[in-house]
């Protein structure tokens, strides 16, 4: 017997805007029987191809150190470049830049949801067979 990942939960401070961040950044849409509205405390995303979610959970405590798990994000199409411009405009924040750290044309970069939660943007695949 084994388990599989039913979703993934985030605790935020506001479910409802780090959802919007996050449907922006991965193409997610809201689950059809759970609408998500500005004020709910729990707000569920999904993408439709993987059937993957995520489930953002208000809780009183903020963030206070580095995430323990993060996400490694890989762009469907572009570049690692383009896709840092893009999640930069939706409001992400540029915490490292790791491109080259093993050579040219290698590396990620680490960046922050609009909470702090950190996440890394790698190559696309395209960039790795070039």
């Amino acid at each position: 017997m084994t388990s599989f990942v039913s979703h993934t939960s985030i605790d935020c401070a506001d479910a409802y805007g780090l959802s919007e961040f996050w449907k922006g950044v991965l193409c997610y849409v809201d689950v059809d029987d759970d609408p998500n509205e500005p004020g709910d405390e729990e707000c569920m995303i999904l993408d439709q191809d993987a059937g993957h979610r995520l489930l953002f959970i208000e809780v009183a405590e903020g963030k206070t150190v580095k995430n323990r798990m993060h996400l490694d994000l890989r762009p469907r199409t572009g570049t690692r470049d383009e896709e840092v411009a893009r999640l930069l405009v939706l409001g992400a924040t540029e915490l490292a830049d790791r491109r080259g750290v093993h050579g040219p044309g290698t590396g990620w970069v680490v960046l922050a949801d609009p909470e702090g939660n950190e996440f890394c943007v790698l190559r696309s695949y395209r960039q790795i067979q070039a």
